[in-house]
């Protein structure tokens, strides 16, 4: 499934990048034990977080599985980024001194099996040494997000609504309508259907140590105030 393609990552890039801003913060003091190194960033979007890892001084690897986000990532970022399209659970990653992600990526994954392959394959990717940390829904957030909910957004430029269900115990859906002006008086319309899976992230640092990772859940990066049921996973790959 592609999400996110042109109008609404125009919209998630120029209304919604304050989350990554927001993370960047915690994530920088959690990455200062590998500092100068690589970071390999899983879902980097237009590049929110991505500018701030290379503003500190990181090596980075920015991956996403949309091409619209990557494109609009290469505007920012410039020509001399490492920008790459990657699709989570299965494709292989490129070793890094650490992993990262925000926007609960993860979630994104069909199920929880895929994504458990996916903490898998980024524990893989960690060199000796190497700092995990991303965000991830948790079972708790079906439980606070009431089902059929909606909400509206409107700019000069765009406008976009969104209404949630929850079908299942570990399924958030988002309907979202987006509406962006074509320079020419009219509106363009796009639909997309978000669908996250939600897990008991209580199990996931016995899956990283498994895996040779250290893992702990937090209910931040730093001192960041997250979404009630949005959990952070952090880990460290010993050295050996």
């Amino acid at each position: 499934m592609h999400y996110y393609r042109h109008d609404l990552a125009f919209v998630h890039d120029s209304g919604f990048a304050f989350h990554a801003d927001r993370c960047a913060p915690g994530i920088l003091s959690l990455l200062a034990a590998v500092h100068g190194g690589v970071v390999l960033e899983i879902g980097c979007g237009s590049g929110a977080l991505t500018r701030h890892l290379l503003a500190a001084g990181y090596r980075v690897i920015a991956t996403d599985a949309s091409p619209d986000m990557l494109s609009l990532a290469r505007e920012a970022l410039g020509p001399d980024a490492d920008l790459r399209r990657i699709t989570l659970p299965d494709e292989p990653l490129p070793a890094a001194d650490a992993v990262v992600s925000v926007g609960h990526v993860i979630s994104y994954l069909p199920d929880a099996a895929a994504l458990d392959r996916a903490v898998v394959a980024m524990s893989g990717a960690l060199r000796p040494g190497g700092v995990l940390a991303f965000d991830v829904l948790d079972l708790a957030f079906g439980e606070i997000r009431p089902s059929g909910e909606s909400s509206g957004r409107v700019t000069e430029d765009w406008a976009i609504v969104t209404r949630y269900s929850l079908p299942a115990a570990d399924r958030y859906v988002r309907d979202i309508t987006t509406f962006v002006a074509d320079g020419h008086g009219a509106w363009r319309r796009d639909d997309e259907r978000h669908e996250n899976v939600l897990v008991d992230t209580s199990r996931l640092p016995g899956l990283l140590a498994e895996h040779g990772v250290e893992g702990w859940v937090r209910s931040s990066f730093g001192t960041e105030s997250l979404q009630p049921g949005l959990r952070v996973v952090v880990g460290s790959k010993p050295v050996t």
